[in-house]
């Protein structure tokens, strides 16, 4: 399964972990010497949601900011109860 949101398309991206030694000027020291930089890979904040998709109701993986950004069509929440559905 990719980590890959379906609806922006955000993916992994590549960077460093910055390893630092020694205390900040400002902090009463000589300052700070990078001692490592490692590589590392930042990934999207994916959340499983269920959306519609084309009149189906179905489970997506998308990122949170294409939540908050209203990108999301919700369906609609149930309204009927099971024991009712019965008789």
């Amino acid at each position: 399964m990719a980590r890959r949101c379906k609806l922006t398309g955000k993916g992994p991206v590549r960077g460093n972990r910055i390893t630092r030694s020694g205390k900040p000027k400002k902090q009463g020291g000589i300052g700070t010497h990078v001692t490592g930089v490692a590589k590392r890979r930042f990934y999207p904040n994916l959340q499983r949601v269920k959306t519609v998709v084309n009149g189906r109701v179905k489970y997506v993986r998308v990122a949170a900011s294409a939540i908050k950004k209203g990108l999301v069509v919700k369906p609609k929440k149930r309204d009927w109860k099971p024991d009712a559905a019965k008789a």
